[in-house]
């Protein structure tokens, strides 16, 4: 297969891209195909590497109004009203709903998806069901699970065994809820525990921390601690981190020197932060999203997850990570030309690193053949237009191919 004439990344000048046997192989002006090799003609479209989710929840994906909907908007009504609709999971629900939005997701160009797994189930019947379904689609997307304790773990019956059984059954990621524990030394016991389960079996980490409106909730320092003295470093990843937008600027500021020792990552989720955050304030109502624009200027790994599709947290999402992007950006004020035009790495690179994929992620030649051609040419003008996905091509095989819609535009001038 060879890409001609494409801008790759926002580059101004256009390359060839050639990729044999599922890798890039060549990427220079002017390649000449070779005899019945496939080529597309990409002048003066976008090649980017392939979107990454590394948040969502596709065990509770596709449930928005089962059994009720979420009319005040809350986090904790959306835990409550989780907790009722998974008593009636079964492996085909789960895997039914979950494999609808990940066609959603993949028909716009996502490649690499996290998904929490609600381990607060006495049966772990979600993480059986998308551990077989992550098996099942594993030649089109790449599948992470992370084992999550939505109710807690030391505040829910058996939560610490539960745990060690999901990492032992093949969960890729450990996670927690400290914020959500019964009291603040739960939380940090949990962190701790946590920490331990994925230092001894080998596994990644990311915690839902601090994901409420309360200035006093301070999980992150610990995390970041333990991060950091554990060695563990990049393998961690702290999501939403809402509460940051509640510290004050001096604790802020002496926090910053210790995530940046640490060297863990952080996933905002604004869509659902936004949704979710403010919802006990009266005026002036806080944006509910963490620092990301201080974070990505010191330096901090950021990336942007959609988080919920559908469910009682969020009532509305359909895959398409252009949708976090252009909350984010607005609700980070990251409105700068330059911020715009490089906002794609919150869902490309960004996320790969938090995901800790990038061995095997990025247009290079020698990895493999992951990219989408966007239907313009640069990420401003995409994003501003809301371009389809023209390519997604996964190990150099083309995974999704979609039309450019045509409109009959009859306004006269």
């Amino acid at each position: 297969m060879l890409i001609k004439n494409v801008h790759i990344e926002n580059a101004e000048e256009t390359r060839d891209v050639k990729i044999e046997d599922g890798k890039f192989v060549k990427i220079a002006a002017s390649i000449q195909p070779g005899d019945g090799e496939q080529v597309i003609d990409a002048t003066d479209k976008l090649l980017l590497p392939p979107f990454v989710d590394p948040h969502v929840h596709l065990d509770a994906t596709q449930t928005a109004g089962d059994p009720e909907w979420n009319q005040s908007g809350t986090l904790f009504d959306g835990i409550r009203i989780w907790s009722e609709r998974k008593k009636k999971l079964t492996i085909d629900d789960v895997k039914t709903r979950a494999k609808k939005a990940l066609k959603i997701q993949v028909a716009n160009g996502i490649q690499f998806v996290r998904s929490h797994v609600d381990v607060t189930d006495p049966d772990l019947t979600a993480l059986k069901a998308l551990i077989e379904v992550r098996d099942e689609v594993a030649d089109q997307v790449e599948l992470q699970l992370v084992a999550f304790p939505q109710e807690g773990i030391l505040s829910y019956p058996n939560g610490k065994e539960l745990m060690i059984a999901a990492a032992d059954m093949g969960a890729d990621v450990i996670g927690g809820i400290p914020h959500f524990e019964f009291t603040r030394d739960y939380g940090v016991e949990s962190l701790k525990f946590l920490m331990k389960v994925a230092e001894s079996k080998g596994k990644l980490v990311d915690v839902h921390c601090d994901e409420i409106d309360d200035p006093a909730s301070r999980n992150l320092e610990v995390l970041a601690t333990l991060a950091l003295e554990s060695g563990m470093g990049d393998k961690v990843t702290a999501s939403h981190t809402t509460a940051m937008g509640s510290y004050n600027d001096a604790y802020t500021y002496k926090l910053f020197r210790l995530l940046k020792m640490s060297h863990i990552n952080f996933i905002a989720n604004p869509l659902v932060n936004t949704n979710l955050g403010g919802r006990f304030d009266t005026y002036p109502k806080r944006r509910g999203m963490t620092r990301v624009k201080e974070l990505s200027e010191d330096g901090i790994n950021v990336a942007f997850g959609e988080d919920d599709i559908k469910d009682p947290w969020y009532p509305m999402g359909n895959g398409n990570m252009l949708d976090p992007v252009e909350m984010g950006i607005h609700v980070g004020h990251l409105m700068g030309y330059d911020d715009i035009m490089n906002s794609y790495q919150f869902i490309t690179t960004n996320g790969a690193k938090a995901m800790h994929i990038t061995g095997h992620y990025g247009i290079q030649v020698g990895k493999p053949a992951n990219c989408i051609i966007m239907n313009n040419d640069n990420f401003y003008n995409a994003l501003n237009e809301r371009s389809e996905i023209l390519y997604s091509i996964h190990n150099g095989k083309i995974l999704v191919q979609t039309e450019p819609k045509q409109v009959k535009n009859y306004f006269e001038d």
